[in-house]
Parts: C-alpha cells; sequence; structure tokens
C-alpha cells in the first residue's frame, strides 16, 4: 500500500540541503555567535547568510529580517509589541474572521487589556471584503492584521490592496504569511506591509525557527525580554543551526517558483476535477483559482470528516481536516463558518495541501480512496439514503 502524505500545510518535509547545512553547527561550529570569541565567528558569519538568504525572497533588507521561533510567535510579536506602541494615538485593531488561532487568540489577549477588535467578514470564497474592511477603519484605528492565504481553504488575500488603502494613514499592517512565505511570490515593497510573519517548517525548513519582517525604520519594541539578541529586538540565544536550516530552505523555496508553481497547479487541479466531478454532493472551499498552489479544501454532504481522515487513513492517504493547530478541537472549523458553510457540511471537510514532491500517480490514488471513502460512508447513512430516496420522487 502506498503511503501519501497530502497533509503539508500542517508540515513539510526537511529540505536534504537544509539538514547537511545544519549539521556542523550542531557539533563543529558549535560555538555561541553572542560571543566575542573567534570560535564565534563562523556561526555568527553563517546567521548573516541565512538573514540575506530570507530578505532576497522577500525584496528585503537583511537587517529587517529577525529570527523567532516560528510562525506563533512572530504573529504574537507583531500584534502584541504594535499595539502596545501605538496605543497612545489609538486602541483599535482589525483583523478578519478567519486568521489563523495565533492572530485570533492574540487578539482576544489584547482585548482583556482594553484594546478594541473588530473583525471583517470575508465573502464566499473566502476573500475580505474590502468595502467592510475600508469602513472598519476609525481616527483610532491604530493595526490591520489580514493573512496573505488561508491555512485552511488556500484563498490568497488583495494584501497589496489592502497596503494602498491604509498607505499614509499611519495604521501598522501586519501580515501572517505563514502559508504562503516559499510558496507565491511576496516582496515587502509591492505589499505594502509594516510586518510579515513566517515559519520554516512549513517551506521544508526545521520546526522551531521562524522570521518576523520589520519594516526599517518601524522601531518595534520586544516581545522576548531577557538579552541583546537580534539587534536588542528579541532575547534569547540564537538557534543557529535553525536558522541555517531555514535560510537554505528559502533559498531553494523561491528559486524557480514560477515553474514549480505550475507542475503543483496542474496536479492540484487535477485533483480538484476529479473529485467535483465524480464525487456527488461535494464542493471545493475557497477561491477556484487565486488560492495557494497546493490546496485544495474539500466538503462532502452527509459525511464526517474525522471518521473520513481515518478511512483514509488505512489506505494511506494521509490529509487533515483543517489546521494542524486545531485539530483536537470537535468544533467546526472557524474558517468553513467565515465562508458561509452551515455546521453539518463544514464538519464533513477535509484539507488537501500538496508536497513538492507528489506526483499524478499519487493524485489518482488519492482521488480513488476518496470516492471509495464517501461511498462507503455514505451507504452507511440513513441521512444519505433518505436524501437519495427524496430526490427520486422530486
Amino acid at each position: 500500500m502506498p503511503q501519501i502524505y497530502l497533509d503539508n500545510a500542517a508540515t513539510s518535509r526537511m529540505k536534504e540541503e537544509a539538514l547537511d547545512a545544519m549539521m556542523p553547527y550542531f557539533i563543529e561550529e558549535y560555538a555561541n555567535p553572542s560571543s566575542i570569541h573567534a570560535m564565534s565567528r563562523s556561526p555568527r558569519a553563517a546567521v548573516k547568510k541565512a538573514r540575506a538568504q530570507i530578505a532576497e525572497c522577500l525584496n528585503a533588507e537583511p537587517s529587517e529580517i529577525f529570527f523567532t521561533s516560528g510562525g506563533t510567535e512572530s504573529d504574537n510579536w507583531a500584534l502584541v509589541s504594535g499595539a502596545e506602541m501605538s496605543e497612545k494615538r489609538g486602541k483599535h485593531i482589525i483583523i478578519t474572521t478567519i486568521e489563523h488561532h495565533a492572530i485570533l487568540e492574540t487578539a482576544k489577549y489584547l482585548e482583556k487589556r482594553g484594546f478594541e477588535v473588530t473583525r471583517v467578514n470575508v465573502d464566499s470564497e473566502g476573500i475580505v471584503k474590502l468595502d467592510e474592511l475600508e469602513k472598519a477603519i476609525r481616527p483610532d484605528t491604530v493595526l490591520v492584521s489580514v493573512m496573505t492565504a488561508n491555512n485552511e481553504i488556500g484563498s490568497i488575500q488583495p494584501i497589496a490592496e489592502i497596503g494602498r488603502m491604509l498607505k499614509g494613514r499611519g495604521i501598522l499592517f501586519h501580515t501572517d504569511a505563514v502559508q504562503a512565505f516559499g510558496h507565491i511570490p511576496l516582496d515587502v515593497k509591492e505589499l505594502g506591509v509594516d510586518m510579515l510573519s513566517a515559519s520554516g517548517h512549513k517551506f521544508g525548513g526545521p520546526k522551531g525557527v521562524g522570521f518576523l519582517y520589520v519594516r526599517k525604520g518601524l522601531r518595534l519594541p520586544p516581545f522576548m525580554h531577557g538579552g541583546e539578541q537580534e539587534e536588542g529586538r528579541r532575547a534569547g540565544t540564537t538557534n543557529v543551526p535553525g536558522i541555517v536550516g531555514m535560510g537554505v530552505a528559502a533559498e531553494i523555496s523561491c528559486e524557480d517558483m514560477e515553474a514549480k508553481n505550475d507542475r503543483m497547479v496542474k496536479l492540484r487541479d487535477h485533483l480538484i476535477e476529479r473529485v467535483l466531478g465524480e464525487i456527488p454532493y461535494s464542493r471545493l472551499n475557497g477561491h477556484r483559482t487565486r488560492r495557494l498552489p497546493s490546496n485544495a479544501d474539500f466538503s462532502f454532504q452527509f459525511i464526517e470528516g474525522e471518521s473520513m481522515l481515518m478511512s483514509l487513513g488505512m489506505k494511506g492517504v494521509y490529509v487533515s481536516t483543517g489546521s494542524a493547530c486545531a485539530s483536537g478541537s470537535l468544533d467546526p472549523s472557524h474558517v468553513l463558518l467565515g465562508i458561509g458553510l452551515p455546521h453539518e457540511i463544514a464538519h464533513g471537510s477535509i484539507r488537501v495541501s500538496i508536497p513538492e514532491d507528489a506526483t499524478m500517480e499519487q493524485m489518482d490514488y488519492a482521488a480513488d480512496a476518496l470516492k471509495t471513502t464517501v461511498e462507503t460512508m455514505r451507504s452507511l447513512s440513513p441521512l444519505y439514503d433518505d436524501f437519495v430516496k427524496k430526490q427520486k420522487v422530486m
């Protein structure tokens, strides 16, 4: 039985080149780059190189890249410190209803601190309603955070348009690009963002390391306190191996991105066409074309998502029911509810996220496995049986 991993949005396999680059910094070049003796020079140079590799992917300056423990820390840093540094001017923040929990929960924390948060809706394809966003802006608005691409349904947001909308208003603009960095082209100057979050393990780097882009001239206060690392912005001993691996993974991911994405889109669209064409009462969630090249999120009526996931796993196909960060929750996805799906359909959903090395044969195997699984589960559902009988009568 084949083993087909289609949960790349939860975490990606580390690129071998990234692992090879990391190894010397565990055993041989293990000195702390913050030290001033000779052994620290090589680790310090390696961190500097990684900073430049990541900046190149964003059309940023190396001095604008700050290393963190991952996307969650980067999101928390951007929102909490961004709000704190601006609260004398106002205490109003805008996010969308379908942000990652790292943003949603941080926003709730800030509400307890006296900030007011407006949650802007998205349309049925998961794209933020720009008119609603613009109407939500007030004289006391100090921060807007909109994710670049949704982690569940893959819809890509009009970040550049929002950047132009906010330009000159004195409002900080942050984007959670955890799912987007290394997968679609990103240019911070074109996007008009002040801050951008990313995480290494989403694009072939190691877990436990990420970064926050902070626009030059923005003195974002530190979120982690205790030392002078990262130009005094982020305390903690520098994770040299992780940073090195992330830098290499970023460089590789950003090379020939257009060609790699063309191939990924063909795989994704083939799977989408087979599923929608061969499985009745199925639907694709998110925008049909303005979505991440690797993402396909489906809902199936009269099916329970967790049961479908387990059945597919027994066939060697590994997918998810949504965000890995919320996998322990029995509640339906807030993203799917946010695009207007009723609870019963939202519960019957799975997310497919395709790795770079996937093949067309694997897409066909996954489509066949999905088709068989849905047919089997519906054959055991009295609700589906009643539904079919009513359809025949009509």
